[in-house]
């Protein structure tokens, strides 16, 4: 089954943690007529992005905010990519975590924020989330009726080591809630959404927060999606708002055919491994 309809939901985000995933239902209301098989949300989209925030709004994997977006999914059958939220462990450390619940309202895969977002950037964005976040470990790779997907979190798109990583266990499509601010928006979200999936030959998807220059943090927005030829198939703008896209991962074999990257990779000078 190579075609997959995808919409990408561009939400603002409230304060109130259970508004913004009852506000991602209602759009999502609109499946019915659009027949889609898989529905995108944004980095943190249930907590205003602030460093203090995280521990507060943070919860355990099976709370409220996981079982809210489990049954969003099952109601419309949906593959759901629940963006991002606060998770908090059983020892008090708490996690950037993106959640993919099936059909079924199963959770399939969880990838906690690998690579935290501490910079400073001289006339721009000063953000540190080390200050309330513990990084994750994990390379996340899950399977889907369509094939097999990579999931990682805004600033791990950085690092081409991960998204490469996720590939090489057979990633077609790789899935990146993401909140990129007006410093780093302007100068490089095209670039490297287009450069991860020129580099790996695969669908790529970023969804944003819909811009609030009210809020702490101002989102560029922007969501996107990228092909495997590194073209833009879509791009929102800055406001609120939705897009549905259908997508052949066929085309993530027919470029990786005409145009062998990964087969001409010189493992025999280099390689890359998972630890």
């Amino acid at each position: 089954m190579a075609k997959i309809k995808v919409m990408v939901l561009q939400t603002l985000v409230y304060a109130d943690k259970m508004k913004n995933i009852e506000e991602a239902g209602k759009r999502m209301e609109q499946l019915a007529a659009g027949e889609v098989d898989l529905v995108t949300l944004p980095e943190m989209f249930n907590c205003p992005y602030q460093a203090p925030n995280f521990p507060v709004y943070a919860e355990a994997e099976g709370q409220a905010a996981w079982q809210a977006c489990s049954e969003l999914a099952k109601k419309y059958g949906v593959y759901l990519s629940a963006g991002s939220m606060p998770e908090v462990d059983g020892e008090g450390h708490v996690y950037n975590t993106a959640y993919v619940f099936d059909r079924e309202g199963r959770q399939i895969a969880k990838h906690r924020k690998v690579h935290l977002f501490d910079i400073d950037v001289k006339g721009g964005q000063s953000f540190k989330e080390s200050d309330t976040l513990t990084a994750g470990r994990d390379i996340t790779v899950f399977d889907t009726e369509f094939g097999k997907m990579g999931l990682c979190i805004c600033y791990d798109l950085r690092f081409p080591e991960l998204a490469r990583l996720m590939v090489a266990e057979g990633a077609k499509m790789i899935l990146v809630p993401a909140a990129f601010n007006m410093t780093t928006g302007p100068a490089h979200w095209e670039i490297l959404f287009r450069n991860r999936a020129l580099d790996n030959q695969a669908f790529v998807i970023g969804t944003a927060p819909a811009r609030d220059a009210s809020s702490g943090y101002t989102s560029w927005g922007h969501s996107i999606v990228v092909s495997p030829w590194g073209d833009i198939v879509s791009q929102l703008e800055e406001k609120e708002g939705y897009m549905i896209q259908e997508l052949d991962l066929d085309r993530v074999e027919e470029v990786r055919g005409q145009l062998p990257l990964l087969a001409h990779r010189r493992t025999d000078l280099y390689r890359l491994e998972k630890l």
